[in-house]
């Protein structure tokens, strides 16, 4: 009787111990993310290494692809991973164990234009980007990949030495003080298109949400029927010299054909003047705040410091 009793529980031990092998299993197999990711030293554990989270907004873009890259030297290197956006521009990528800085591109999908309530494609020349500054091995971070993350981007690029950590803050920086955002990669920018989303919203989550719609308003000034994603590309250019003045460098920046554009332009032209970084911005986001596509709930009044500051500036990132 004895032996039998232990012959039923030593089964029942061993049940037991293969059902939680089982779980175990399957657990594991739920936590990978639809990214793929590799460690400094070669493949990725998914799970076991670190997480990039983040949303891509230009209102959110969906269905786009964000793909991070090492940072070598301050210019692009290899590819980390790769991960879809969802319906509301979040994507997670895993990371492996990787350590430091990160740039991140977004290509393609789908937004709702602020400035006409229309669904617009991302247009297939343009790209969003962001930089992020030493990621640490297995941490989880969230970050913004947006028109302001891209202009600070090229910023940085254009600095002596590139991509550098030291420059990355800095241009992250610089670009958020113009807007007066206080942290452009980690602030969530506020949505206007979606109704009282100015409620509990910080000053520096509504100043994030109305610049990016003002370039939306501005896009559509000028004739970007197609994707106001274009003048995200030209304030990419304008803020790679540091100065948003129409150029690069000494070079006007040509406008044809992006976003639809009929006969195209340059910035430093009259259908482009070179304070569109400046008053042509305050004009643009004025024109927003004040229209029925502005549902915020944020009155004119709150956005009007930030539309002094853009009307008189002088179009310096510093």
């Amino acid at each position: 009787m004895k032996q039998l009793i232990f012959d039923e529980r030593g089964a029942r031990r061993v049940a037991a111990a293969a059902l939680v092998a089982a779980g175990l299993l399957l657990a594991a197999c739920g936590s990978s993310s639809s990214g793929t990711g590799s460690g400094a030293g070669g493949g990725n554990t998914p799970g076991t290494g670190g997480t990039m989270n983040g949303n891509a907004m230009k209102g959110p873009v969906a269905n786009a692809t964000v793909t991070a890259f090492a940072l070598t030297n301050g210019a692009k290197g290899a590819q980390l991973a790769t991960a879809p956006t969802d319906g509301q521009g979040h994507f997670t990528m895993e990371m492996g164990t990787y350590s430091g800085s990160v740039l991140l591109e977004m290509h393609g999908g789908t937004y709702i234009d602020e400035a006409t309530n229309g669904t617009m494609g991302m247009g297939s020349g343009d790209v969003m980007t962001a930089v992020v500054p030493g990621f640490a091995a297995g941490s989880s971070g969230t970050v913004m990949v947006t028109p302001l993350t891209s202009m600070a981007q090229t910023m940085a690029r254009g600095m002596s030495g590139g991509m550098t950590d030291a420059n990355i803050t800095a241009a992250n920086g610089a670009v958020g003080s113009y807007f007066d955002v206080d942290d452009v990669l980690h602030t969530m920018p506020m949505d206007p298109l979606v109704q009282g989303s100015g409620t509990g919203a910080t000053q520096a989550m509504k100043n994030y949400g109305m610049s990016m719609a003002a370039v939306s308003q501005y896009a559509h000034a000028v004739g970007m029927t197609v994707s106001s994603s274009g003048m995200v590309t030209a304030m990419m250019d304008d803020a790679s010299d540091g100065v948003l003045n129409g150029m690069m460098g000494s070079t006007p920046i040509d406008m044809a054909g992006m976003g639809g554009m009929m006969g195209g332009g340059m910035m430093g032209s009259t259908m482009m003047p070179a304070r569109s970084g400046t008053s042509g911005l305050a004009s643009s986001m004025m024109q927003f705040v004040g229209s029925s596509m502005n549902r915020s709930g944020v009155p004119m009044s709150e956005m009007q410091p930030l539309i002094d500051k853009l009307n008189g500036s002088s179009g310096a990132l510093h």
